[in-house]
Protein backbone atom coordinates (compact mmCIF):
# COMPACT_ATOMS: atom_id res chain seq x y z
CA UNK A 1 0.00 0.00 0.00
CA UNK A 2 3.05 2.28 0.66
CA UNK A 3 4.44 1.55 -2.96
CA UNK A 4 0.96 2.30 -4.46
CA UNK A 5 0.37 5.49 -2.58
CA UNK A 6 3.98 6.79 -3.43
CA UNK A 7 3.85 6.15 -6.98
CA UNK A 8 0.40 8.18 -7.11
CA UNK A 9 2.07 11.04 -5.26
CA UNK A 10 5.07 11.34 -7.82
CA UNK A 11 2.19 10.76 -10.89
CA UNK A 12 -0.73 12.73 -12.26
CA UNK A 13 -3.05 10.47 -13.33
CA UNK A 14 -5.59 13.07 -14.73
CA UNK A 15 -2.96 14.23 -16.82
CA UNK A 16 -1.89 10.98 -18.34
CA UNK A 17 -4.94 10.91 -20.26
CA UNK A 18 -4.72 13.95 -21.32
CA UNK A 19 -1.48 13.35 -23.21
CA UNK A 20 -0.22 11.00 -25.62
CA UNK A 21 -1.32 7.26 -25.48
CA UNK A 22 -3.64 8.34 -22.53
CA UNK A 23 -5.64 10.18 -25.43
CA UNK A 24 -6.76 6.85 -26.92
CA UNK A 25 -7.13 4.96 -23.47
CA UNK A 26 -9.47 7.43 -22.47
CA UNK A 27 -11.89 8.20 -25.70
CA UNK A 28 -11.86 4.20 -26.08
CA UNK A 29 -12.82 4.17 -22.59
CA UNK A 30 -15.40 6.25 -22.68
CA UNK A 31 -16.89 4.64 -25.93
CA UNK A 32 -17.07 1.18 -24.27
CA UNK A 33 -18.95 2.53 -21.10
CA UNK A 34 -21.35 4.71 -23.41
CA UNK A 35 -22.29 1.34 -25.45
CA UNK A 36 -24.05 -0.27 -23.07
CA UNK A 37 -24.93 2.77 -20.25
CA UNK A 38 -29.04 3.37 -19.88
CA UNK A 39 -29.14 6.72 -20.92
CA UNK A 40 -29.37 9.23 -17.83
CA UNK A 41 -30.59 10.01 -15.50
CA UNK A 42 -28.39 7.23 -13.49
CA UNK A 43 -26.22 6.66 -10.59
CA UNK A 44 -22.91 5.83 -11.09
CA UNK A 45 -20.21 4.53 -8.46
CA UNK A 46 -16.67 5.44 -10.02
CA UNK A 47 -14.73 3.08 -7.75
CA UNK A 48 -11.19 3.95 -8.00
CA UNK A 49 -11.86 6.79 -9.52
CA UNK A 50 -8.52 8.94 -9.63
CA UNK A 51 -8.85 12.71 -9.64
CA UNK A 52 -12.28 12.27 -11.54
CA UNK A 53 -11.75 12.42 -14.95
CA UNK A 54 -14.60 9.64 -15.29
CA UNK A 55 -16.84 10.78 -12.86
CA UNK A 56 -16.90 14.65 -14.30
CA UNK A 57 -17.72 13.37 -17.35
CA UNK A 58 -20.48 11.29 -16.62
CA UNK A 59 -21.59 14.18 -14.08
CA UNK A 60 -21.36 16.56 -17.63
CA UNK A 61 -23.83 14.23 -19.51
CA UNK A 62 -26.73 14.43 -16.41
CA UNK A 63 -25.33 11.16 -14.49
CA UNK A 64 -25.36 11.31 -10.55
CA UNK A 65 -21.76 10.75 -9.78
CA UNK A 66 -20.05 9.41 -6.63
CA UNK A 67 -15.86 8.69 -6.57
CA UNK A 68 -14.39 6.70 -4.21
CA UNK A 69 -10.32 6.26 -4.52
CA UNK A 70 -8.05 5.33 -1.65
CA UNK A 71 -5.22 8.15 -2.44
CA UNK A 72 -6.82 10.98 -0.64
CA UNK A 73 -4.83 13.91 -3.09
CA UNK A 74 -6.75 11.92 -5.89
CA UNK A 75 -10.25 12.85 -3.87
CA UNK A 76 -8.88 16.09 -2.89
CA UNK A 77 -8.49 17.08 -6.91
CA UNK A 78 -11.65 15.43 -7.76
CA UNK A 79 -14.01 17.79 -4.95
CA UNK A 80 -11.78 20.97 -7.03
CA UNK A 81 -13.93 19.90 -10.43
CA UNK A 82 -16.35 22.27 -11.54
CA UNK A 83 -17.74 19.48 -12.98
CA UNK A 84 -20.66 18.08 -10.47
CA UNK A 85 -19.38 15.48 -8.67
CA UNK A 86 -22.33 14.18 -6.19
CA UNK A 87 -19.42 12.99 -3.83
CA UNK A 88 -15.75 12.03 -3.86
CA UNK A 89 -14.38 9.94 -0.71
CA UNK A 90 -11.57 8.17 0.27
CA UNK A 91 -12.72 4.43 0.07
CA UNK A 92 -11.73 0.85 -0.32
CA UNK A 93 -12.82 -0.57 -3.24
CA UNK A 94 -13.23 -4.18 -1.12
CA UNK A 95 -15.45 -2.35 1.22
CA UNK A 96 -18.14 0.01 0.00
CA UNK A 97 -20.33 2.15 2.04
CA UNK A 98 -23.13 1.92 -0.12
CA UNK A 99 -26.32 0.09 0.41
CA UNK A 100 -27.12 -2.88 -1.56
CA UNK A 101 -28.95 -2.12 -4.59
CA UNK A 102 -28.71 1.28 -4.52
CA UNK A 103 -26.44 2.06 -7.72
CA UNK A 104 -27.52 1.70 -11.56
CA UNK A 105 -23.64 1.36 -13.08
CA UNK A 106 -20.28 0.65 -11.18
CA UNK A 107 -16.42 1.88 -12.69
CA UNK A 108 -13.52 -0.02 -11.70
CA UNK A 109 -11.00 1.19 -14.22
CA UNK A 110 -8.70 0.73 -11.26
CA UNK A 111 -8.86 -1.41 -8.64
CA UNK A 112 -8.42 -4.60 -10.03
CA UNK A 113 -4.81 -3.15 -11.01
CA UNK A 114 -3.50 -2.87 -7.57
CA UNK A 115 -5.30 -6.02 -5.66
CA UNK A 116 -2.91 -8.30 -6.41
CA UNK A 117 -4.16 -11.53 -4.79
CA UNK A 118 -7.14 -13.26 -6.34
CA UNK A 119 -9.54 -12.72 -3.13
CA UNK A 120 -9.20 -9.61 -3.22
CA UNK A 121 -9.81 -8.40 -6.30
CA UNK A 122 -12.85 -10.74 -5.88
CA UNK A 123 -13.58 -8.82 -3.45
CA UNK A 124 -14.19 -5.72 -5.16
CA UNK A 125 -15.52 -7.67 -7.81
CA UNK A 126 -18.58 -8.83 -4.66
CA UNK A 127 -18.92 -5.51 -3.53
CA UNK A 128 -19.94 -4.04 -6.67
CA UNK A 129 -22.28 -6.53 -7.45
CA UNK A 130 -23.92 -6.22 -4.24
CA UNK A 131 -23.87 -2.07 -4.38
CA UNK A 132 -25.59 -2.60 -8.06
CA UNK A 133 -29.39 -3.33 -8.95
CA UNK A 134 -30.40 -5.96 -10.71
CA UNK A 135 -29.72 -5.81 -14.47
CA UNK A 136 -26.71 -3.15 -13.60
CA UNK A 137 -23.68 -2.27 -15.73
CA UNK A 138 -19.94 -3.30 -14.31
CA UNK A 139 -16.93 -1.63 -16.25
CA UNK A 140 -14.02 -3.56 -15.03
CA UNK A 141 -10.47 -2.67 -16.26
CA UNK A 142 -7.58 -4.75 -16.01
CA UNK A 143 -4.00 -4.29 -17.35
CA UNK A 144 -2.31 -7.00 -20.07
CA UNK A 145 -0.59 -9.52 -18.56
CA UNK A 146 1.85 -8.69 -21.80
CA UNK A 147 2.26 -4.73 -21.08
CA UNK A 148 5.26 -4.66 -19.66
CA UNK A 149 6.90 -6.55 -22.59
CA UNK A 150 5.58 -5.02 -25.11
CA UNK A 151 5.73 -1.50 -23.82
CA UNK A 152 9.53 -1.92 -22.65
CA UNK A 153 9.96 -2.94 -26.53
CA UNK A 154 8.29 0.18 -27.79
CA UNK A 155 10.12 2.16 -25.46
CA UNK A 156 13.32 0.70 -25.53
CA UNK A 157 13.12 -0.08 -21.86
CA UNK A 158 14.65 -3.09 -21.96
CA UNK A 159 18.30 -1.77 -22.47
CA UNK A 160 17.50 -1.41 -18.52
CA UNK A 161 18.56 -5.15 -16.85
CA UNK A 162 15.99 -4.21 -14.11
CA UNK A 163 13.21 -3.42 -16.11
CA UNK A 164 14.06 -6.99 -18.04
CA UNK A 165 13.67 -8.42 -14.26
CA UNK A 166 10.56 -7.15 -14.12
CA UNK A 167 9.31 -8.52 -17.57
CA UNK A 168 10.41 -11.85 -16.70
CA UNK A 169 8.53 -11.87 -13.36
CA UNK A 170 4.85 -10.36 -15.19
CA UNK A 171 5.67 -12.85 -17.77
CA UNK A 172 5.85 -15.56 -14.89
CA UNK A 173 3.18 -14.88 -13.00
CA UNK A 174 1.77 -11.98 -13.93
CA UNK A 175 2.38 -9.89 -10.06
CA UNK A 176 4.50 -6.83 -11.32
CA UNK A 177 6.80 -5.36 -8.83
CA UNK A 178 9.46 -2.12 -8.95
CA UNK A 179 12.27 -2.38 -7.15
CA UNK A 180 13.79 0.57 -8.92
CA UNK A 181 13.08 4.33 -7.94
CA UNK A 182 12.22 5.35 -11.60
CA UNK A 183 8.23 5.62 -11.30
CA UNK A 184 7.69 5.32 -15.61
CA UNK A 185 7.95 1.06 -14.45
CA UNK A 186 5.07 1.80 -12.55
CA UNK A 187 4.12 0.03 -9.38
CA UNK A 188 2.64 -3.08 -7.68
CA UNK A 189 0.11 -4.62 -9.52
CA UNK A 190 -0.90 -7.76 -11.00
CA UNK A 191 -1.17 -8.14 -14.70
CA UNK A 192 -4.42 -10.17 -16.22
CA UNK A 193 -4.81 -12.69 -19.20
CA UNK A 194 -7.79 -12.09 -20.75
CA UNK A 195 -9.02 -15.59 -19.91
CA UNK A 196 -8.14 -14.48 -15.80
CA UNK A 197 -10.33 -11.37 -16.06
CA UNK A 198 -13.16 -13.64 -17.49
CA UNK A 199 -12.71 -15.88 -14.67
CA UNK A 200 -13.13 -13.47 -12.10
CA UNK A 201 -16.00 -11.51 -13.11
CA UNK A 202 -18.17 -14.48 -13.73
CA UNK A 203 -16.91 -16.08 -10.34
CA UNK A 204 -18.43 -12.81 -8.45
CA UNK A 205 -21.31 -13.72 -10.28
CA UNK A 206 -21.67 -11.20 -13.00
CA UNK A 207 -23.07 -12.32 -16.99
CA UNK A 208 -20.51 -10.81 -19.47
CA UNK A 209 -21.50 -9.03 -21.98
CA UNK A 210 -18.31 -8.30 -23.97
CA UNK A 211 -14.71 -8.30 -23.03
CA UNK A 212 -12.85 -5.73 -25.24
CA UNK A 213 -9.75 -4.27 -25.91
CA UNK A 214 -9.28 -0.80 -25.17
CA UNK A 215 -6.52 0.48 -26.80
CA UNK A 216 -6.21 -2.41 -29.09
CA UNK A 217 -3.35 -2.23 -31.30
CA UNK A 218 -3.70 1.16 -31.97
CA UNK A 219 -1.06 2.31 -29.24
CA UNK A 220 1.22 0.97 -31.67
CA UNK A 221 1.07 2.84 -34.71
CA UNK A 222 4.15 4.91 -35.47
CA UNK A 223 3.07 8.15 -35.82
CA UNK A 224 0.64 8.02 -32.84
CA UNK A 225 0.58 11.83 -31.64
CA UNK A 226 0.16 13.34 -35.79
CA UNK A 227 -2.79 10.65 -36.37
CA UNK A 228 -4.61 11.38 -32.65
CA UNK A 229 -4.19 15.33 -33.54
CA UNK A 230 -5.61 14.99 -37.11
CA UNK A 231 -9.43 14.30 -36.87
CA UNK A 232 -10.06 12.16 -40.34
CA UNK A 233 -6.80 9.88 -39.27
CA UNK A 234 -7.69 9.69 -35.88
CA UNK A 235 -11.28 8.44 -36.89
CA UNK A 236 -9.12 5.79 -39.39
CA UNK A 237 -7.28 4.60 -36.28
CA UNK A 238 -10.48 3.84 -33.91
CA UNK A 239 -12.00 2.15 -37.09
CA UNK A 240 -9.27 0.17 -37.23
CA UNK A 241 -9.23 -0.69 -33.43
CA UNK A 242 -12.66 -1.12 -33.35
CA UNK A 243 -12.30 -3.84 -36.17
CA UNK A 244 -9.91 -6.15 -33.75
CA UNK A 245 -11.36 -5.06 -30.33
CA UNK A 246 -12.94 -8.82 -29.67
CA UNK A 247 -10.61 -10.97 -31.71
CA UNK A 248 -9.31 -13.47 -28.50
CA UNK A 249 -5.61 -13.62 -30.52
CA UNK A 250 -5.15 -10.11 -30.20
CA UNK A 251 -7.04 -8.89 -26.86
CA UNK A 252 -3.51 -9.63 -25.00
CA UNK A 253 -1.71 -7.13 -27.15
CA UNK A 254 -4.02 -4.13 -25.97
CA UNK A 255 -2.11 -2.34 -22.47
CA UNK A 256 -6.15 -2.79 -21.32
CA UNK A 257 -8.60 -4.62 -21.28
CA UNK A 258 -12.06 -3.98 -20.23
CA UNK A 259 -14.98 -6.40 -19.04
CA UNK A 260 -18.78 -4.97 -19.17
CA UNK A 261 -20.73 -7.02 -17.56
CA UNK A 262 -24.48 -7.12 -15.93
CA UNK A 263 -25.77 -8.20 -12.76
Amino acid sequence: MEEFLSHYQQVREDLRLEQDLGRLELARTQELILRHLPKPPGVVLDVGGAAGVYSAWLGALGYETHLIDPVPHHVEEARKLSTPIKSATVGDARKLSQADGSVDAVLMLGPLYHLTEREERLAALGEAHRVLRAGGMLYAAAISHFASLLDGLARGLIDDLRFVSIVDQDLTCGQHRNPTDNPNYFTTAFFHRPEELSSEIAEAGFSMIELAAIEGPGWLARDFEARWDDAARREQLLMLVRKVEHEPALLGLSLHILAVARK
